[in-house]
């Protein structure tokens, strides 16, 4: 049984989710944090032993408290997007371009900064940025930009941070809430299409995810690296 404690920002549902049930099935001790109380209280009563928070990435200011309630911890996730810039680059607006930043890459960057102070030395900072940021994939340079800011942030603060380790992950097309902006029977095509792209056949699961962010976290010489997992998606688009 581990006694490193791992904080997953975003952890009341998808990736986030999904990882916290597969570290506290692999004997971490988890807290997870998420903005909507309700959505926290659900994830937490789904969850076996563990410790939830509640924090807004996005409202900076309050980070350093928010932190501060949690403690000391070993390892940092950082689980949660934004479905904002993406678009035809012809018509996407900027302005939901510049929402997509200030969802995903100044909370990222915040959220890391707040945590140091109470983040142990040997410990380790995840990342989760997206395909979008290493794929030519039309429609996507709005959204492409923001996750390619996130990851850009990886080997950078891998060396300035040594000895805290600093990983990414990079997840493809995933069966996760982020798609609830779809029907059922909207989804169904759409996931079929990007299946068809993927060498693997399917569309992801949060918990292939999950297997990923706990490989970062336990192999202890990783640090500086960006794993994309998306089924091989990347190969096909």
């Amino acid at each position: 049984m581990s006694s490193s404690h791992i904080v997953i920002i975003g952890g009341s549902s998808g990736i986030g989710l999904a990882a916290a049930r597969r570290l506290l099935s692999n004997g971490y001790k988890v807290t997870i944090t998420g903005r909507d109380s309700a959505r926290l209280a659900n994830a937490k009563a789904s969850l076996d032993d563990v410790t939830a928070v509640r924090m807004d990435a996005a409202d900076t200011g309050s980070l350093p408290s928010a932190f501060a309630s949690i403690g000391k911890f070993d390892h940092l996730v950082l689980a949660f997007g934004s479905g904002k810039g993406a678009g035809p680059f012809g018509t996407v607006n900027i302005n939901e371009v510049r929402q997509g930043f200030e969802e995903k890459v100044f909370p990222h960057f915040a959220c890391a900064q707040a945590a140091l102070p109470h983040l142990a030395d040997g410990g380790s900072i995840t990342f989760i940025a997206a395909v979008t940021a290493h794929a030519a994939m039309p429609g996507t340079a709005g959204i492409g930009a923001a996750n390619a800011a996130v990851a850009a942030l990886v080997p950078i603060l891998a060396s300035e941070l040594r000895p805290i380790r600093v990983n990414g992950v990079s997840p493809g097309v995933i069966d996760t809430p982020w798609w609830d902006f779809l029907s059922d029977e909207q989804k169904q095509p759409v996931f079929a299409d990007f299946a068809s792209k993927t060498a693997t056949g399917r569309v992801g699961t949060a918990d292939d995810v999950g297997r990923a962010i706990a490989f970062l976290i336990e192999d202890s010489f990783m640090t500086g690296q960006t794993i994309i997992c998306d089924g091989g998606l990347r190969l096909g688009a």
